[in-house]
């Protein structure tokens, strides 16, 4: 059995959990890791206020695990799975198991929660809040609207050029080498610029658009450049577009096999978690799996 850390696939019986752990295996076989299913029984928090966040785990009987199983019976790929029960809140348990794991896998709605929701409050908390990379696998057929796509297998990545972060960058690529896929770093910039001069006066931008994708494109190119050189296998290339960056990652994610984006790091004002806008609107507006990842730790 590999000694990695393992490939968390959170379950609760529904059809979106059970697409979810097929991507879970799928992504285990590639990372020959190991794959853990885990199922987190909800218990109505607010009244028992006496009982912990989460119970000991548990390997007893779960039908919901049972059917888990019988879902992955027969499958080709020959990876090493276990399967836990937890007791508790399952937006305060999932998070917590990132600590152990190298990816946490969930489908974008679980079993409760209202129909017209685009993403449940666990893949929500998850995402925010897990210690690992949290990929959230959405229903078929979201409709995303952009341009017909190159051919061949595809990752996304949002690159802020302001802002890079090295932890989402080396996830995208070895996502890309692990799929043998092309990865295209979507680098946005804003336009148009506006300039307020006084109340309701709007002065025109003192710099032309060329001048600002030429610049994005070659800040792009710079960060991409060390990566390029650790996995020479993947064909990166960076797609410079005027505008908002969730617009753009969505319509990039039509018939991608994954897209990466990053969640902002904690400030001194705002210590808490956040995702920040464009991840999250791209969780709920992405047609392909989307993989939420934490930043890297500060250096000293």
């Amino acid at each position: 059995m590999s000694t990695t850390l393992p490939v968390i696939a959170a379950v609760d019986g529904s059809d979106d959990s059970l697409r979810a752990l097929d991507w879970a295996l799928d992504t285990a076989h590639r990372r020959e890791a190991r794959l853990r299913v885990v199922h987190v029984r909800q218990y109505a928090a607010w009244a028992q206020t006496d009982v912990l966040i989460a119970g000991p785990p548990d390997t007893g009987d779960d039908p919901v695990l049972d059917q888990a199983r019988a879902h992955l019976q027969g499958r080709a790929y020959a990876v090493a799975t276990e399967y836990i029960g937890y007791e508790g809140v399952p937006g305060a348990v999932l998070p917590g198991l990132g600590a152990d794991a190298q990816l946490l896998v969930l489908g974008s709605r679980g079993r409760g929660g209202f129909a017209s929701l685009l993403l449940g409050s666990n893949g929500l908390a998850a995402a925010r809040d897990a210690e690992c990379p949290v990929a959230v696998v959405p229903r078929p057929g979201r409709e995303v609207h952009g341009a017909q796509a190159e051919s061949g297998p595809r990752v996304v990545v949002g690159l802020h050029v302001d802002s890079p972060d090295d932890a989402t960058l080396s996830f995208a690529f070895a996502e890309a080498a692990l799929r043998g896929a092309r990865l295209q770093a979507v680098a946005a910039y804003p336009w148009p610029v506006q300039t307020w001069a006084a109340a309701g006066q709007v002065m025109p931008p003192v710099i032309d658009e060329v001048s600002i994708e030429s610049e994005t494109r070659v800040l792009a190119d710079g960060f991409l450049a060390p990566y390029r050189e650790r996995h020479p296998d993947v064909r990166a290339e960076p797609y410079v577009v005027p505008g908002d960056a969730a617009g753009h990652l969505v319509a990039a994610s039509r018939d991608a096999e994954l897209v990466v984006v990053g969640r902002h790091r904690r400030r001194l004002l705002a210590p808490a978690r956040m995702m920040g806008s464009v991840t999250h609107a791209v969780l709920l507006h992405a047609a392909s799996p989307v993989a939420v990842v934490p930043p890297a730790p500060p250096e000293e």
